[in-house]
């Protein structure tokens, strides 16, 4: 769901029904000192701290862009200073989905930034000069989180913020509408190719089941389904921005591109398929993703955030998965055997108003609400998210989030971290071409024309 505004706000939407946004004012000028006293790590233990503490009355300003869970927050800041009473953490709300970027603007035109933001990590990048630089952490968490967790939060090659939950997307399946069309266990290892897709999905409508969902919005086209075409083309997010680049000056055609071509001769068999094929562009969120949970489409186009409105469903079936969009008939091709995965929000520390005592008591903690059981049980149990760490002992309800995690835990992940570098409204511009070849009123060439001619307006931005 949300990546940024320009995913943001796609997910925004989206994570609007999943889970984020919110903060409280900060204060620079607080005039603690504190001799920090260090410790070893611990990734369970509440009230043993796993960074440096001060030893005299730090306060932290904490700017929250999940408004959703804002009181699982604020629980979490009376607990740390129960264990921890010489710190104190006060939240600065933000509306859900709207103004909050003005609002973090607005701190830091006034010298009174938060000490600690959770934002995108587009917004992180677009500051990076206002956040304290995370290089000398950056080892202790590739120890704790999952492999590539932090490549994947690195902005133009630094550590400015720190992995708290992740989210991953691609073809959600219902378990027992599937069985029953296919008349055994499925077996999600068994979708490699187009082919396999397709042979699916034709005995899901032969049981007289739609076989597959299309969410109709500008962001889910936009940003999630052609965003593909950016991170498919190599596992690296670097020369992926290079495509994109490429793309600005006019040197590469998408109609020459197999990862755009595959991905649209996908989209065309589920466009077969769709349940909403009589009229796609209704895109009602909530509606498509409870006639999913409910049984009336065999397969979903959507990601793991989706649970926050499935999950808690009267009457929904109990078993789902994720499977990837496979985009040609080769097993081995990038992406066929890969979801998409993320880190869509990101904690930074400021470097521009906050005292060294306050970035030392904001990395310490941190580091206890990502390790400890007290923080783990909020972000996991209470907010429903996934957390890309290795030692997780809470135990969440979100069976979609445990099924991406076994696509992260085998390596099995299409890192989108390119799209933290596009224009804000990238996904809505391409997304209304989508919707056009969706109801087809554009042709496949039409389409390329029109995503290139977008690029190319951003040439030189």
């Amino acid at each position: 769901m949300p990546f940024k505004k320009s995913i943001s706000l796609a997910l925004s939407l989206v994570v609007l029904l999943s889970v984020l946004a919110g903060c409280s004012t900060g204060n620079k000028n607080a005039k603690e000192s504190a001799a920090p006293e260090a410790s070893s790590p611990s990734a369970s233990s509440g009230s043993s701290p796993s960074a440096s503490q001060p030893a005299k009355d730090v306060k932290l300003t904490f700017f929250n862009t999940s408004a959703e869970v804002n009181t699982v927050f604020e629980e979490l800041f009376k607990t740390y200073r129960e264990l921890h009473p010489n710190v104190t953490i006060e939240l600065i709300p933000t509306p859900i989905g709207g103004a909050q970027l003005e609002k973090f603007q607005s701190l830091i035109a006034s010298g009174n930034p938060a000490t600690i933001a959770n934002l995108d990590p587009g917004t992180i990048l677009q500051y990076k000069d206002k956040f304290l630089d995370l290089e000398s952490e950056k080892a202790k968490y590739e120890q704790l989180a999952k492999p590539g967790a932090v490549d994947g939060a690195l902005l133009d090659g630094k550590f400015l913020g720190i992995p708290w939950t992740a989210q991953g997307y691609g073809l959600l399946y219902n378990k027992r509408v599937v069985e029953e069309a296919i008349g055994g266990s499925f077996d999600p290892a068994s979708i490699q190719t187009r082919s396999d897709l397709a042979a699916v999905l034709e005995k899901v409508e032969a049981a007289g089941k739609a076989p597959v969902m299309i969410h109709g919005a500008d962001w889910s086209l936009g940003a999630h389904y052609l965003g593909l075409t950016y991170s498919l083309q190599t596992g690296n997010v670097e020369e992926n921005r290079k495509f994109v680049e490429d793309l600005k000056n006019g040197s590469v055609s998408l109609t020459d591109n197999p990862q755009f071509m595959g991905l649209i001769d996908t989209f065309d068999l589920l466009k077969k398929y769709n349940a909403r094929k009589k009229d796609p562009l209704v895109a009602d969120y909530n509606k498509d993703s409870a006639d999913f949970a409910k049984g009336e489409a065999a397969f979903y186009f959507m990601g793991d955030w989706t649970w926050a409105v499935v999950g808690p469903l009267e009457g929904r079936d109990q078993e789902f998965g994720i499977v990837p969009v496979p985009i040609s008939d080769n097993p081995s091709d990038f992406g066929n055997t890969h979801v998409a995965y993320s880190e869509p929000k990101l904690f930074a520390i400021d470097n521009s108003g906050s005292t060294p005592e306050q970035q030392e008591a904001a990395k310490a903690f941190i580091e206890w609400m990502v390790t400890s059981q007290e923080g783990q049980d909020a972000i996991v149990t209470q907010m429903g998210l996934a957390l890309p760490y290795k030692d997780v002992k809470a135990q969440g309800s979100n069976v979609i989030s445990d099924a991406v995690a076994g696509f992260v835990d085998q390596g099995h992940v299409i890192n989108i971290g390119v799209i933290n570098y596009f224009p804000q409204d990238y996904w809505a511009k391409t997304g209304a071409s989508m919707q056009k070849y969706l109801v087809e009123k554009l042709d496949r060439a039409g389409l390329a024309k029109e995503v290139e001619d977008y690029w190319k307006s951003m040439a030189g931005k």
